[in-house]
């Protein structure tokens, strides 16, 4: 073995799950955010964790309204979930630049893309720092899914999106 650099490790590790987080913006509307680092933390309670860049504005979104809802999308919207990866929400309504069609959930003013595969609706309970990151840990309280739709991952160290097959 030689020694490696971490992003050389993400590339070696391939591939990583992809992730839509949804939160809820200042007008009400929804925020689109691609993170390609989430886990569960527990089934008993259900919990899951993910990491997105202090900068973030979901970040922003999630601290202030301490609800979010991870998705895990569909093959469909393959080009908009790395369009929502490298776009701020800040300033850009991502659900209309890249046409993601969406639905609502029950008893969520958040609303998830149409084609997910799984989505896991949260609420906040904690965030540490960690490093140029914060951790967001999260108390479950409702899952979806829908096996029709395909899931897709990060390959070659978040290059290239698409599914495991």
């Amino acid at each position: 073995m030689k020694k490696i650099n971490l992003p050389k490790a993400s590339n070696l590790t391939s591939p990583n799950p992809v992730t839509l987080v949804c939160t809820k913006n200042p007008d009400g509307g929804t925020n689109l955010a691609t993170v390609s680092w989430w886990t569960y933390l527990s089934f008993n309670p259900s919990m899951i964790a993910y990491a997105m860049a202090k900068t973030s504005f979901s970040g922003e979104n999630v601290r202030a309204n301490k609800k979010v809802i991870l998705t895990i999308p569909g093959e469909k919207i393959a080009d908009a979930v790395v369009g929502c990866g490298s776009t701020t929400g800040r300033n850009t309504d991502k659900i209309s630049k890249f046409n993601i069609e969406m639905q609502k959930l029950p008893d969520s003013d958040i609303e998830v893309p149409l084609h997910s595969r799984v989505a896991i609706q949260c609420s906040l309970k904690e965030f540490i720092e960690v490093g140029d990151h914060y951790l967001y840990i999260c108390n479950v309280e409702e899952v979806y899914g829908n096996e029709d739709e395909v899931a897709l991952f990060a390959w070659n160290g978040y290059s290239e999106i698409r599914p495991a097959k």
